[in-house]
């Protein structure tokens, strides 16, 4: 590696550990339990493009890549805005793990909002949304509200907070994806 490559490889790592920082002061999730489903929701505002934001909400064939124990993601099926996506994975906490097999009928309004729920696997009830706002002060805010009723025993008190615990590092693992992948697409902009 030459000398040039090595300091813009320098630079661009310093700014990604920017991002990252930043991320931590902008991060909000919230969780609650009640009858058995499980309850989120989680916002965080970002200085990035929201075609970037779009691109990565929407990239379910390489969540898996990026999004903590998920195993696999894949699109079984698209009709323009709608699809069908599979996706395994497990969460866990301490002695508790659990295999998480869930088809997701999927719609997108791009740029602006993904609706999912789940209509097979093993949980019970699965619904999600996405949306991406512009906001004036030329941020963009990436929300996310979702339920789930899981289709197998939970152990009281742990499971709960496995599945809670899960759901905040997936949604904190998605922005940190937007942000690393927009921080790339300044280093080095292209035509879109």
């Amino acid at each position: 590696m030459s000398a040039r490559a090595g300091t813009a490889a320098l630079i661009l790592a310093c700014a990604l550990c920017a991002h990252v920082a930043a991320l931590a002061q902008q991060l909000n999730i919230e969780t609650s339990g009640r009858d058995g489903a499980i309850t989120v929701t989680a916002s965080a505002d970002m200085q990035v493009d929201t075609r970037t934001a779009w691109d990565v909400i929407s990239d379910y064939d390489h969540l898996a890549e990026f999004i903590p124990d998920m195993h696999s993601s894949r699109v079984v099926q698209r009709d323009g805005d709608k699809l069908v996506v599979e996706q395994t994975g497990e969460f866990g906490f301490l002695f508790f793990q659990q295999p998480v097999e869930v088809r997701l009928a999927v719609v997108e309004s791009p740029r602006e909002r993904i609706v999912a729920r789940a209509v097979g696997g093993n949980l019970r009830e699965m619904e999600g949304r996405y949306t991406l706002q512009d906001l004036p002060s030329g941020e963009v805010r990436l929300s996310y509200s979702g339920r789930l009723v899981p289709d197998f025993a939970v152990p009281p008190v742990i499971g709960k907070m496995a599945v809670r615990r899960e759901l905040g590092r997936q949604f904190a693992a998605m922005v940190k994806e937007i942000m690393r992948r927009d921080a790339l697409e300044r280093a080095s902009p292209r035509q879109r």
